[in-house]
């Protein structure tokens, strides 16, 4: 049953290796070395949403807002040193960037939590006002950024590999072992997987529902700083239709439609099979808007294996039940 479980809870890895064999032998240039970093660069601005994401599912809610915080974070920050506050230096603008998406992130937890309003509902409503504030305040791309400001989403170091890369790694290896080895963690997966009773035991829910949203929305500004660097200027299109895929990428990496469970680096697994989805049907060539055709079978194919997991997972627990009472009825009295 161990075994079971395990490749259950890991099941992500098992189809990214799977897919990633079949693309070896059937894409053309698939596994030449330039290609494969090329698929973990530009998987990592959408790693970022589906973390973030990922760590809202844990706590049992959802945020649609993150694909417009996407666009928005680094553009208010922007305008301030340009154009409302004249001569910041671009590493105080980086900070303005996260600061931004953090404060999105509270104002969205403290109106979930305080007021009481679904998260679907909410966050539907500030996805749809940060993107139009965005397109309000820059109708046209803002080009020639600082070299520092898009350090993080431009440079390379050695191998050629992107610092994007290193980046993605270090933020998913570091709240891998927060949510695994700190109290902070496990309050976050008890409020999503018994809300109640993590209440009752002691834990603050509200906060560690609060604190989710925070790094969601900080998780997107990083998402909006690394892509404001890959495309060395900053437009209100950023992110747009991203937020179904970081939802598509967080459930097939293992996170609950219902709390309470996924590791990031299984988020990190759902977000590279992503990548690596997108990366084999441009290489053989198929239509964009068959792409975008997949990505839509993608996130239903998430939302069923969801269902899936959690049959199996039931189905398991139930087979052990009766394997352990079949073995008590046998023993002595």
């Amino acid at each position: 049953m161990h075994i079971e479980l395990f490749l259950l809870d890991n099941l992500i890895w098992v189809i990214l290796c799977g897919f990633f064999l079949i693309n070896v032998f059937v894409t053309p240039n698939f596994l030449i070395y330039d290609n494969i970093i090329n698929i973990f660069y530009h998987s990592a601005i959408l790693s970022m949403l589906v973390l973030g994401q990922g760590l809202i599912l844990l706590t049992g809610n959802i945020d649609l807002s993150i694909e417009s915080t996407l666009a928005f974070a680094p553009a208010i920050a922007m305008l301030l040193s340009t154009k409302w506050i004249p001569g910041l230096d671009p590493v105080t603008t980086i900070f303005m960037t996260l600061a931004v998406g953090a404060l999105i992130g509270l104002s969205n937890g403290y109106v979930v939590t305080k007021g009481g309003i679904n998260s679907f509902i909410h966050t539907l409503s500030m996805l749809i006002i940060l993107r139009g504030v965005t397109l309000f305040l820059v109708p046209f791309a803002i080009y020639q950024l600082d070299k520092v400001y898009i350090f993080l989403g431009s440079a390379r170091t050695v191998a050629n590999i992107p610092v994007a890369v290193f980046l993605m790694l270090a933020i998913f290896l570091f709240l891998n072992f927060v949510l695994k080895s700190t109290p902070f963690g496990r309050f976050l997966l008890a409020t999503g997987g018994n809300p109640r009773a993590s209440f009752i035991s002691g834990v603050n829910t509200d906060r560690m529902v609060i604190y989710a949203f925070v790094l969601s929305g900080l998780l997107a500004a990083i998402a909006g700083l690394l892509a404001a660097g890959r495309q060395d200027a900053i437009n209100n299109t950023m992110g747009k239709d991203m937020v179904l895929l970081s939802f598509a990428g967080a459930i097939l990496g293992g996170a609950s439609l219902f709390g309470g469970r996924g590791t990031p680096l299984g988020m990190l697994g759902g977000a590279l099979l992503l990548g690596t989805i997108s990366n084999s049907l441009t290489l053989v060539g198929i239509n964009v808007f068959l792409l975008y055709a997949c990505y839509g079978v993608l996130i239903f194919v998430a939302v069923v294996l969801d269902r899936a997991k959690v049959k199996l997972r039931e189905l398991l627990f139930h087979r052990e039940s009766i394997r352990k009472l079949k073995v008590s009825s046998l023993e002595p009295a």
